[in-house]
């Protein structure tokens, strides 16, 4: 029997590595920057080309490695930090996965120049696809220079899964945002395509976030500081009003490492538990510290999953901390004085009397008393109360022969009334309105065409041949919408509606880039912006019909879904826009809707190609048979 089981040679043996660690891009860009921290550098440059499919070029200004080091770090398991088992449970650095450089060097083609601080002349070595090219003394700054171009260039099949450039980018700015958000000692500063993202100076970690994601945060932020003998946690939680749907930025970090963990996250959520709507998230930059031998970070290939040994306790400290933020800062909404330099206010003594203001009148003054000349009322004559009671009679005979109502109650002044003044006006325009005719006889208006009735402000019956039909009001009107937003889209006919003051959208980069793809998108639906620079947005109008929305909330909501979606195809993106705009903007449950109202939206719903269900698949409307209702009364 022959031997059927050989060894892989390294090349194949790098590819199958590599397709663990580098995923895309933005792996890339994660091992050589951590790489870059850990060799004590405190400034980074990332520069990529096509988000990085063409060309990624990290630079630093670290230890940088001898000839011989340069050499070693690209062969497998190589690595400066591990020299024996117990070496994994006690590190404190970012990147020590030994196959980082060799995974990297078997699907790209690599160049290193680094030059240690000690030496005059560095190293220049150029890889592709795992094979030594070439290896050459340089002149070039300290610190080491990494130059990867044409990644997957010999693994076609895993180039072809990459993205869209615009998703690639929004994954490489979120890896390198979670590695400036937690080392704000560094400096850093990206580029793609020449164009400037970043440019992230040495600040405190406050300062940190807020140049990432826009200073407006800066209101938003409670600080979180308990430091036990298990575990530090440290960090921000934000206040409960600024608690939103979707777009929170929630960041856990441990041991200077960004992770994932659901169960610390139910922790933070826990705390705001009556204080934010449900179904609505909060952001969070929380920082913990423990001993090393208490965690293990390889339980996942990424490093983003990590288990702690006393997950519980932590739960309970973090849980109480944030608590305590939220108490100590009085998030709890409340009414507070500033009572500085106010003037001094003697309090208020029971026993103190105070006396009523004292009215001074002249009790035999009339208005309308006329003068012994009758020039006093400017020539007018005076009415007797009898004669206005005999013309109000009068008029309210002809009304109640005409319009049969409820004698209203006039009061009349003793003394007699001026023609010509205020008073005798309204009073003469007041009965003789009484009188008219016409004031109440409208009849009824008729309704023309079929009669819907509503059923708890949600649903719209109408009689069929079949039987009876119940229709879902909100959910019709998404259906309706939306097959006129895609029209809208696809053929660029959106109605803009301009806005009498713009608001302003603040994104970070990393969502700024998505919203840079699907730009045209929004345009074509009928939204106008503007770019400030800096991930600002000025929103000068909106699509018509979706008056009264927070258009800032609506552009996010569906920059996010798109994000969470990750979908490339320009058709997804139009379906997730329209139907994000038709949910914003379709009528609500509860709506009185009248006879024509319901008669308009039950014949647009008939008009649409997919009337019974909404585009998401959720039923529209079902009918109930006539035989099915007549057995109900037997």
């Amino acid at each position: 029997m022959s031997d059927i089981i050989h060894l892989l040679p390294d090349s194949v043996a790098n590819q199958i590595a590599a397709g663990e660690v580098i995923q895309r891009p933005a792996s890339v860009i994660k091992e050589l920057v951590e790489n870059a921290i850990d060799a004590d550098a405190r400034n980074i440059h990332v520069l990529v080309t096509d988000a990085g499919k063409t060309s990624i070029q990290v630079i630093d200004d670290g230890k940088g490695m001898s000839e011989t080091d340069a050499r070693l770090s690209f062969e497998r398991h190589a690595t400066s930090k591990i020299r024996e088992a117990a070496d994994l449970f006690a590190l404190r650095t970012m990147g020590f996965r030994g196959e980082a450089l060799a995974s990297i060097a078997a699907v790209a083609q690599v160049e290193l120049k680094t030059r240690p601080e000690s030496e005059e002349l560095g190293t220049k070595l150029v890889i592709a696809g795992s094979t030594v090219e070439s290896q050459e003394a340089v002149s070039c700054s300290k610190g080491s220079n990494f130059s990867v171009k044409n990644l997957f260039f010999n693994v076609p099949a895993r180039r072809k899964f990459l993205k869209a450039n615009s998703t690639e980018l929004s994954n490489i700015l979120a890896e390198f945002e979670r590695i400036a958000l937690v080392h704000p000692e560094v400096a850093f500063s990206l580029y793609s395509n020449d164009s400037e993202l970043f440019n992230l100076p040495v600040s405190p970690l406050r300062q940190r976030i807020m140049a990432i994601f826009g200073k407006k945060l800066n209101q938003q932020l409670l600080n979180i500081d308990v430091n036990t003998t298990m575990v530090k946690v440290s960090g921000y939680v934000a206040k409960p009003e600024t608690a939103r749907k979707k777009g929170s930025h929630q960041y856990f970090f441990v041991n200077g490492r960004y992770m994932r963990h659901p169960y610390f996250h139910k922790a933070v959520m826990e705390a705001y538990e009556q204080l934010i709507p449900a179904g609505e998230q909060i952001s969070y930059f929380i920082y913990f510290e423990v001993d090393p031998a208490n965690i293990d970070v390889n339980i996942h290939p990424t490093k983003t999953e990590i288990k702690f040994e006393n997950e519980q306790a932590i739960w309970q400290i973090l849980s109480a901390s944030v608590k305590e933020s939220l108490g100590k800062f009085s998030a709890i909404p409340s009414i507070d004085f500033d009572t500085e330099d106010m003037p001094d206010i003697p309090a208020f003594e029971q026993k103190t009397t105070s006396e009523p203001p004292k009215v001074h009148y002249n009790s035999d003054y009339n208005p309308f008393k006329v003068s012994a000349g009758g020039s006093a009322g400017g020539g007018s004559y005076s009415r007797s109360k009898v004669e206005w009671e005999d013309l109000y009679g009068g008029l309210t005979k002809a009304s109640k022969m005409n319009n049969p109502m409820p004698e209203p109650e006039m009061e009349w002044e003793d003394s007699a009334v001026s023609e010509g003044t205020p008073v005798m006006e309204e009073k003469v325009e007041m009965v003789t309105s009484m009188a008219s005719p016409t004031l109440y006889a409208s009849e009824p208006v008729i309704e023309k065409g079929n009669q819907h009735l509503q059923f708890k402000g949600r649903f719209i019956l109408t009689s069929v041949k079949s039987g009876l039909m119940l229709i879902d009001q909100h959910r019709a009107h998404i259906r309706v919408l939306f097959d006129r937003y895609m029209i809208q889209i696809q053929q660029k006919q959106g109605v803009s509606q301009g806005v009498l003051f713009p608001e302003i959208l603040q994104l970070p980069a990393s969502e700024a880039t998505v919203l840079q793809s699907i730009m045209e998108d929004l345009s074509a639906v009928g939204f106008d912006l503007s770019n400030l620079g800096g991930g600002s947005y000025a929103i000068n109008g909106i699509p018509s019909g979706i008056e009264g929305l927070n258009p800032v909330e609506l552009l996010r909501n569906m920059l996010h879904t798109a994000m969470e979606k990750g979908n490339d195809v320009k058709e997804e993106i139009q379906n997730i826009l329209a139907l994000t705009l038709a949910r914003a903007a379709a009528i609500v449950y509860g709506q009185v809707l009248s006879n024509e109202e319901m008669v308009s939206l039950v014949d647009n719903l008939f008009a649409c190609p997919s009337p019974n269900y909404t585009p998401d698949g959720k039923t529209v409307l079902t009918t109930i048979r006539e035989e099915d209702i007549e057995r109900l009364f037997k």
